[in-house]
């Protein structure tokens, strides 16, 4: 209901025409004229500010108007609500030309916060600077009685977003020791509860400790996840502080990483006695920003001690999870800036590892916690596999269905992709698990895995996530079966009889038969040997979710994926790895999950893959005979799998010669020519039925082409490839096929064996158009005439057959 009313509120703003605009704005400034604006007011600022957000593009408002609202917005008279809208729709109008603000002369803490608000949102780099300038100049001194700096803290933060050259470094290190003062030494007794007077009003008591989350009264210093009734204003800078931590030591921190070096023991020797001197250096005598950084480490530790405590609110225990990550990754940022700190980090962090590593609810701290170590391990020479281990054997097996964790994990494996393959080989042999989140999570993943595929990729990991992309939709069938299964209550999950087959999928993912191809379709980690011909009952088992929304969007990327796939591996495949797919690709169109539109998009991505794989390794039409002709020997495919047939007969006519491999024997050329005869008098043969099935004219035309290349090549057969095209005229014109194809089809079919048969009459020409002698075959001429051979072909039946003036009929 309320998403009905927004939107009907979101309407009518955006329909507002300009002169009802302007004739509002006129009654707007009358209310704000008056001696004391009050409610009527504040709701006429409300709606115009609404108005003016509404749309995409600017509203134009009267120059008088918005010099008015500037003067309200400074004005010491106005109430704080109009001051904060005046302020929003000055915001919304930004930039504009009119603005004649300047936070130069003011010195009121939240009227500086309202007025740079406005500043800032002009964009202009100059203005940004003069705001960031004048806040750190207020900051340094004494603000007035009852003004308080954490109206500024948030201003500053945007300041070093936009423009972190604003500040000078003299102003960076006044802000650095007042943060660190902020992180500190704020107040460890709650602040008093303002009373709202009245007779009945409790007489105010002695503000008490802040308290840890688990009630306990806090015995030292206080942070964020330090709790009370009522903060005081240090209190509210320290957590404001902590908030802007990261970014500010990102910006103005010491970049340099003082890393010794390896060879070097004194350096470490240093180093270590560095983390004893920091931890006890009183902070007066350290420079700002070194400073800054000890204290921000000394409260990264107590947020990590804190969170060991039992939180009595869910609130809190999620605030404990949020602070734990950013404490976790302001020690990494501490520790690249200095690393004397890594070795205390480290010990520190391990232990806070072994603490969390069975809690499911702190699986995004273990990423940031191996971010630290992918960052720090090797110079604080410590084995960090263990971590590496877990996070990506148990996290996606887990989680795979937390959209927003799959995102931020499979973020993080592309953002240390590199470093993954550098260090550690558990990035690799963990890829089973990472596409369990593509599969849950397809469509919002795809881009994300698209730039993290190229380095999963390898000679030793090439053919079996060959066989994880076309399985893709078929593991997402599976891990819905898996969640299915865990809801079952305890008394449903018994162990299924063995002697009975299972009636459903939920019976069949424990039973023994389909136990075993349940957990390899589902394994963690990669088993190149195990064959996966062992899923075809369970393909077939899934069929039933075939349908399901989520398997579908995940069959949709699948064919993206292959193209990058070959894409990469054309790059570092060897002749063998090349066999091996060729040999994979023809056996795999076979055995895919029955999803029609599927199995298309995927017949079309390897059909033309398999032209560029056999264009790479020719050999490989002699070294993977045997899977090759029984392949193109099956009349099926041709009406199954027909692009895939029809490139892997064209290639056998391209590349079975001795031009590309000097093992080709006649007999193998005689071998794939009578495969091939029979497949094309088996379609082509006129039968005595009511219907004749069709068959792509592309595919008879090219079976019609790669015969008679392959019969240039072997003469003995030419008579009978000659005899074939012969009767093709009797094919075309029967009453049988012209009901079937359509008579342009039928004339290219006919001008086609016409042209071949025209060829065959001279046989050394087609010998040589067909088949380059060795050394001839990549000659620029040759390949002009492969590239054209419909031309070629076209020239030979000209000047055999002369044009009728010529000669009689």
């Amino acid at each position: 209901m309320f998403t009905a009313v927004a939107e009907s509120f979101l309407k009518q703003a955006r329909e507002i025409q300009e002169e009802e605009l302007r004739r509002f704005a006129s009654r707007v400034a009358a209310l704000l004229q008056g001696p004391e604006p009050g409610a009527e007011a504040a709701d006429c600022l409300q709606r115009l500010h609404l108005t003016v957000a509404a749309t995409k593009y600017p509203r134009k408002l009267d120059g008088k108007f918005v010099e008015l609202l500037q003067t309200v917005l400074c004005s010491s008279k106005s109430p704080v609500q109009i001051q904060v809208l005046c302020a929003a729709i000055l915001r919304e109008m930004s930039p504009c030309n009119e603005l004649i603000l300047s936070c130069d002369k003011i010195q009121d803490a939240k009227l500086l916060s309202l007025v740079s608000s406005v500043l800032l949102a002009q964009g202009n780099k100059k203005v940004v600077s003069a705001v960031g300038q004048h806040v750190v100049k207020v900051l340094e001194g004494r603000l007035p009685e009852g003004q308080s700096a954490r109206y500024l803290l948030p201003v500053l933060s945007n300041v070093i977003s936009l423009s972190p050259e604003s500040l000078t470094e003299e102003q960076t290190n006044v802000v650095s020791k007042k943060m660190a003062d902020w992180l500190r030494h704020a107040s460890i007794q709650q602040g008093v509860t303002q009373s709202s007077g009245g007779f009945f009003s409790p007489r105010s008591r002695q503000p008490g400790p802040v308290t840890e989350v688990d009630g306990a009264v806090a015995t030292d210093f206080f942070t964020v996840l330090s709790v009370g009734q009522c903060y005081t204003q240090d209190q509210w800078l320290n957590m404001q502080a902590f908030s802007m931590l990261r970014k500010w030591l990102l910006c103005y921190g010491d970049k340099e990483l003082k890393t010794p070096s390896s060879g070097d023991k004194s350096g470490m020797g240093s180093s270590v006695m560095s983390v004893v001197s920091t931890t006890s250096t009183s902070g007066c005598l350290l420079p700002p920003k070194e400073y800054l950084r000890e204290k921000a480490f000394e409260y990264c530790q107590r947020l990590i001690e804190q969170s060991n405590r039992r939180p009595l609110k869910k609130n809190d225990g999620d605030l404990q999870k949020a602070c734990l990550i950013e404490a976790v990754t302001i020690m990494d940022i501490i520790c690249k800036q200095d690393s004397s700190y890594v070795c205390h980090a480290v010990s520190f962090l391990k232990t806070l590892h072994g603490r969390i590593c069975g809690d499911a609810s702190c699986a995004r701290v273990l990423l940031s916690i191996a971010q630290f170590f992918l960052n720090h391990s090797e110079m604080a020479a410590v084995d960090s596999d263990a971590i590496y281990r877990h996070l990506f054997t148990d996290i996606p097996a887990q989680h795979f269905h937390n959209p927003s964790l799959a995102f931020e994990f499979v973020q993080f494996c592309k953002d240390n992709s590199q470093l993954f393959t550098e260090t550690s080989s558990i990035f690799k042999q963990s890829f089973p698990n990472l596409f369990k989140f593509l599969a849950w999570n397809s469509p919002p993943l795809i881009s994300e895995f698209v730039d993290l595929l190229p380095f999963l990729l390898d000679a030793g990991t090439a053919v079996e996530i060959f066989h994880l992309l076309l399985d893709l939709p078929c593991l997402t069938a599976a891990l819905d079966i898996q969640l299915r299964s865990a809801a079952l209550p305890a008394s449903k999950k018994a162990a299924s009889n063995p002697a009975v087959k299972p009636a459903t999928c939920m019976e069949a993912f424990r039973h023994p038969l389909y136990k075993s191809m349940f957990q390899y379709l589902l394994r963690t980690s990669s088993t190149p040997e195990d064959a996966p011909e062992r899923l075809i009952p369970l393909r077939q088992l899934l069929g039933f979710l075939a349908s399901s929304p989520r398997v579908v969007q995940c069959s949709e990327t699948v064919p993206v994926l292959l193209e990058l796939f070959f894409r990469v591996v054309i790059e570092f495949a060897d002749g063998p790895l090349i066999n091996q797919l060729v040999v994979l690709l023809l056996q795999r169109s076979d055995q895919l999950y029955e999803i029609p539109a599927f199995k298309d998009d995927v017949y079309r991505v390897l059909s033309s893959q398999l032209v560029v794989l056999c264009n790479l390794h020719p050999a490989v039409i002699v070294e993977a005979s045997t899977e090759i002709l029984e392949f193109s020997g099956m009349v099926s495919n041709v009406q199954n799998k027909e692009a895939i047939f029809t490139q892997m007969v064209w290639a056998i006519g391209e590349y079975m010669s001795v031009s590309y491999d000097k093992r080709c024997t006649v007999e193998q050329i005689n071998e794939f020519f009578e495969t091939l005869e029979v497949v094309l008098f088996e379609i082509t043969q006129l039968r005595p039925l009511a219907s004749i099935p069709r068959y792509a004219p592309s595919t008879i035309s090219v079976l019609m082409t790669t015969l008679t290349k392959l019969a240039a090549r072997s003469q003995d057969l030419i008579p009978r490839v000659s005899m074939f095209l012969s009767k093709m005229r009797t094919f075309v014109q029967s009453p049988a096929v012209t009901s079937v194809y359509c008579e342009a089809d039928l004339e290219e079919l006919l001008i086609r064996a016409t042209e071949l048969s025209n060829l065959l009459k001279m046989p050394d020409v087609a010998q040589f158009v067909f088949t380059p002698p060795a050394g001839v075959g990549s000659t620029r001429f040759q390949r002009e005439v492969n590239d054209s051979l419909p031309f070629a072909l076209r020239i030979v039946t000209h000047l055999l057959e002369p044009s009728p003036g010529c000669m009689p009929r």
